[in-house]
């Protein structure tokens, strides 16, 4: 299930198909949503349903889908850390540019992407900047840290590598990365069930039953 420019739309992992799209992004919505895509039978036989963090999609599984587990999406979370990280540097480079220091220009790509596809040329660069006393460098170790996550098979170890990332970003000093990670804890039990089903709705969004 996922929703942009208030319109939500209900995808069919196993079958590769969207199944349906209605306008608006309420719980009503929703709930609609899932009840003209899918018939009481096929609603009775999906066990989990991957969502953005949306309270209204939660609501409506629920509701509409009381056997599923909801698997909040992975990269729903990996976006709002991003932009985390990203507001970090914004506010750091405006600073740093007032005193003549230009370290940070054009360097929003590496903050953002996945280290492993950081070309070599700009690789050499951002490793002097990743390891240096920059804020936006520290962000983006916490960043990091919490991709680990995603690499574990049963929720208890999961939950602890959670809890030590959670203690650095929340001693962090840094407002945009301590918000998110507030709003991650809140939403954690919905986290930890993708170490089970393993959906995403990356592109496309995904509905597994």
């Amino acid at each position: 299930m996922s929703g942009h420019d208030s319109v939500s739309n209900l995808y069919d992992l196993t079958g590769g198909r969207v199944l349906d799209i209605v306008e608006g992004r309420t719980e009503n919505d929703c709930k609609q949503l899932i009840e003209q895509a899918l018939t009481p039978e096929q609603r009775a036989q999906v066990t989990a349903v991957a969502l953005d963090m949306w309270q209204a999609y939660a609501n409506a599984v629920s509701q509409a889908l009381p056997k599923a587990d909801i698997v909040h999406d992975r990269f729903h979370i990996s976006q709002h850390l991003n932009d985390a990280v990203d507001s970090v540097r914004r506010a750091e480079n405006k600073a740093l540019n007032k005193i003549g220091d230009n370290r940070l220009k054009g360097s929003r790509y590496c903050w953002l992407a996945n280290e492993e596809n950081i070309d070599k040329k700009r690789a050499e660069q951002f490793d002097v900047l990743k390891t240096s006393d920059l804020k936006v460098a520290r962000a983006w170790a916490i960043k990091e840290m919490f991709r680990g996550f995603w690499d574990y098979r049963y929720a208890g170890w999961a939950k602890r590598h959670f809890d030590r990332w959670y203690a650095w970003a929340i001693r962090s000093r840094l407002t945009p990365i301590k918000k998110k990670a507030k709003m991650i804890k809140n939403h954690l039990p919905n986290i930890l069930t993708y170490l089970e089903f393993r959906v995403s709705n990356i592109v496309p969004p995904y509905i597994f039953g």
